[in-house]
């Protein structure tokens, strides 16, 4: 038996987009006009969870393919979501429910998209992190039928207060493939947490590029330049 001596190919990922969780989706189209200055684009349903969207580009030199996603569950979903026992993005969290219905909505969370979504979350196992199962997801748009995998634990858990990336691996198309410019580009972003080295070997094993980490109380931090200015949305451990 011949043994290869090549080594294998480093895992790869990068920011793929924001999540700011709202507890409609209108109360997110108007944070959205109030906080960055512009309306939302359209985006689609997700049967798969009872949850909806809104979508715009964030795209910069250093987030080349990033966009935005505000999401709600859709009280008004004509069919059942038909899995998992959770939504994604502790979507289902009462007391997150309550934090937006009191305070409105909030950046929670971000996604990594990568070429080998198997082996990453493998890596990740290999670190002690479980990052759930991998899920074939689709729905349709204007552009046709948008395909991709995306990790999603069972217990519907983000990890890390949002700061560990859902794990994405898109199909044929890019849902910012169609997308216009927004007026709104994503600066940088920063993740802080107790615990950083954990989180740290987490983005290693997944060979994220492009956020900052530090030690410090649980937080996403995202700068925007928007019509409104250079603007900074957090979680603060939401």
């Amino acid at each position: 038996m011949e043994i290869s001596n090549t080594a294998p190919t480093p895992l790869s990922s990068q920011v793929d987009h924001l999540v700011v969780v709202a507890a409609s989706l209108d109360q997110g189209v108007q944070w959205c006009k109030r906080v960055l200055g512009i309306t939302p684009g359209p985006g689609g349903e997700h049967g798969l969870m009872g949850t909806h969207n809104r979508l715009f580009t964030v795209a910069s030199p250093a987030f080349p393919r990033a966009y935005f996603e505000i999401i709600a569950i859709n009280s008004e979903a004509k069919n059942p979501r038909t899995a998992p026992a959770r939504r994604w993005f502790d979507l289902d969290d009462q007391e997150l429910q309550l934090r937006l219905g009191k305070t409105g909505p909030q950046l929670a969370h971000f996604v990594a998209s990568t070429p080998r979504v198997g082996a990453a979350v493998r890596a990740l196992a290999r670190q002690g992190l479980d990052r759930g199962e991998v899920l074939d997801v689709s729905r349709m748009t204007p552009q046709g039928l948008l395909r991709w995998k995306i990790t999603v634990r069972e217990d519907g858990q983000r990890l890390f207060y949002g700061a560990l990336p859902t794990l994405i691996q898109w199909g044929d198309a890019h849902p910012a493939d169609g997308m216009a410019p927004s007026g709104v580009t994503l600066q940088s972003l920063h993740a802080s947490h107790p615990r950083p080295d954990a989180l740290r070997g987490g983005y290693e094993a997944m060979g994220l590029a492009g956020v900052g980490l530090a030690e410090g109380p649980p937080n996403l931090i995202a700068t925007l330049q928007t019509p409104r200015g250079l603007v900074t949305i957090e979680s603060k451990g939401i």
